[in-house]
């Protein structure tokens, strides 16, 4: 927080091992250390030392395509602020000391070919704080993305608030967040990048408004300091303050070492700026399913078969440059819902999809938790604010029953992800590509077109359990799974489905290859028919799609067909008593009802 030199004994620590060529971490000799040379990273153990913000922009854009701006901006004393030192004669120091007029470096690249804003802090200015002068020139890049509508990048290296600037320097965190928050309304891509340290207001504002939020291994991250916390909290442990404990707890998409970073950047960028035109009539004609004589529990069993295709095994084959991202941003990261960026048919999509796993119990085959599907709104909006299709892959016997999700909201997460479907301003397609089971298995499929791959299921319950309910026996699952109507083919009838995705013989497991093309073909036919549609057009087809779902009938009427089927009972019973009375077996019946001319005797009494 505007720390002087002497006050960052880290930092000094990290300079004195640089002069020594030894990494700070493990003491390993990095005179010939080729990734330090080129990353300031150590090639023993992975430590990320601190960069100049000029090298990082460096490491991170296309050579000579940089151009600052703004580097007119420079700091004055706003307070005539003095402790140690007075403020200005730190600001001079830390000028001479960087070769940078201010704490932050702007300006307009490009990162392979893709047009971006880049906003970076240098932590060695001091401290990388964010005075008036930070504030500004972050909130001019901001804008300017927003007014040329490409991409911005920011790369946090910071102590927090400039407290020489007092409350000038407070009031840049609502300035900041606020420009952050105009460019996501202009749809406006924005990676936030968090490095060694990135604590106080910068994590507090912008840093922390990113579409997708990367973050270094082993950073320092955190609200509070260490030291602050030591003074104020009488403790020195800081573990909730790293890169990967953050991860963990669902507020980073991703933990990326710095040499893999331009390359991270790079795919993110191709993807969401993917508008490619899907020309159907190119692509091979998707065959049609056959008729199927497997009875509902045989396809049950298909559906659950432990080597059948999960989400996660399409997408590899179908987008292999997915980058997936995580957590919920308020709890956690659940594994048994997956979602990021990927293509289809040259255009950037979010996939989100249930998880099953192959028998990984952090999957819990699928059964996800509130933060599963909070995780899954907040990348639907990401959808909707960077103007992509939706995908969505379903394959859960249902959502997770267990601790923790009654506390965390269950109903109210699979209430919330229903109606944020319903009014995606986006192409949706979901598909039931395994088990389809409760609520679970509809929060993800709400979508323009539904499809179902051929040996599929999608139920109000599993068969087991309305066999239990039902008849107390759940043995008796295969004759409930028949009146359950759960097959693709009884769904396509019901109305519940738009159409039924072919496999290969057997099922999806006996040819996942052929499986992922036969899905591919059938998600690339659905796009084709939705991305041309305004988004008003898209959400008010889908209300009356699912506005025009159930049977339903009047109370006179119901009471009319009542009244019928209990006649029609009547005259049947009448008829069967009529024909026993009859003078003649049934070998007299059959010998007149053959010969010329004669009608059978029970349907000259029916005429």
């Amino acid at each position: 927080m505007g720390l002087s030199r002497e006050a960052r004994p880290e930092e000094s620590r990290q300079e004195r091992m640089d002069a020594a060529k030894q990494c700070p971490k493990c003491s390993a000799d990095l005179t010939a250390d080729v990734t330090y040379a080129r990353y300031g990273v150590c090639g023993a153990c992975g430590h990320h030392m601190t960069i100049p913000a000029l090298q990082r922009i460096e490491l991170l854009v296309d050579p000579g395509s940089f151009e600052e701006f703004n580097r007119q901006l420079v700091s004055v004393d706003p307070l005539v602020f003095s402790d140690r030192l007075p403020y200005r004669r730190r600001v001079l120091e830390a000028r001479e000391q960087t070769g940078l007029t201010e704490a932050v470096v702007t300006g307009t690249a490009r990162i392979m070919g893709h047009p971006v804003v880049v906003a970076v802090l240098d932590f060695r200015f001091l401290g990388g704080s964010m005075g008036s002068v930070v504030g500004e020139k972050v909130t001019l890049a901001f804008e300017r993305a927003a007014e040329k509508r490409i991409p911005i990048i920011t790369v946090a290296a910071s102590g927090g608030a400039r407290m020489q600037e007092g409350m000038l320097s407070l009031v840049q965190m609502a300035k900041t967040a606020a420009a952050a928050k105009r460019a996501h309304d202009s749809h406006v891509p924005y990676i936030s990048i968090l490095t060694n340290p990135t604590t106080g207001g910068i994590y507090a504002s912008f840093a922390n408004q990113g579409d997708i939020i990367l973050a270094e291994p082993k950073a320092l991250i955190g609200f509070a300091g260490p030291r602050v916390i030591e003074q104020t909290a009488g403790r020195d442990d800081v573990r909730s303050h790293s890169a990967e404990f953050l991860y963990a707890h669902g507020f980073i998409d991703q933990v990326v070492a710095r040499p893999r970073l331009r390359d991270t950047v790079a795919t993110i960028l191709r993807i969401v700026s993917q508008r490619g035109v899907i020309k159907r009539d190119e692509r091979p004609a998707m065959p049609k399913p056959g008729a199927s004589a497997e009875r509902a529990w045989d396809i049950v069993q298909i559906a659950r078969h432990p080597e059948r295709p999960t989400t996660l095994d399409y997408i590899r084959r179908i987008s292999p440059q997915f980058v997936e991202l995580h957590g919920d941003r308020l709890y956690g990261d659940d594994p048994a819902i997956v979602g990021g960026l990927g293509e289809i048919a040259n255009r950037g999509v979010v996939i989100i999809g249930h998880e099953r796993g192959h028998g990984d119990p952090a999957r819990r085959g699928g059964q996800a938790l509130p933060e599963g599907y909070r995780k899954a709104m907040r990348l639907m909006d990401l959808a909707a604010r960077l103007r992509l299709p939706v995908i969505t892959l379903v394959d859960t016997p249902g959502a997770y029953l267990g601790e923790g999700a009654e506390e965390r909201g269950i109903a109210m997460a699979l209430s919330d992800s229903l109606a944020r479907m319903s009014v995606l301003p986006v192409p949706t397609v979901t598909v039931i590509i395994g088990e389809g089971g409760s609520g679970g298995a509809l929060a993800l499929g709400v979508a323009d077109r539904v499809l179902m791959l051929e040996r599929a299921v999608y139920s109000v319950i599993a068969p087991e359990g309305a066999a239990a309910i039902l008849f107390r026996d759940a043995s008796r699952a295969p004759e409930v799974a028949e009146s359950l109507k759960i097959t693709a083919a009884d769904c396509f009838r019901l109305g519940v489905v738009d159409g039924v995705v072919p496999e290969p013989e057997g099922g999806a497991h006996t040819d996942p290859d052929y499986a992922a093309a036969l899905l591919l073909h059938a998600l690339t036919d659905a796009l084709g028919e939705l991305v041309d549609a305004s988004p008003e057009k898209l959400v008010r087809e889908r209300y009356r799609k699912f506005r025009r779902m159930g049977q339903h009938n009047t109370y006179l009427r119901e009471m009319i067909a009542q009244e019928v089927t209990e006649w029609s009972g009547r005259v049947s019973r009448t008829l069967e008593s009529i024909r026993d009375l009859l003078p003649f077996g049934d070998g007299e019946q059959e010998e007149r009802a053959d010969e010329p001319g004669k009608v059978p005797p029970q349907e000259e009494v029916a005429s």
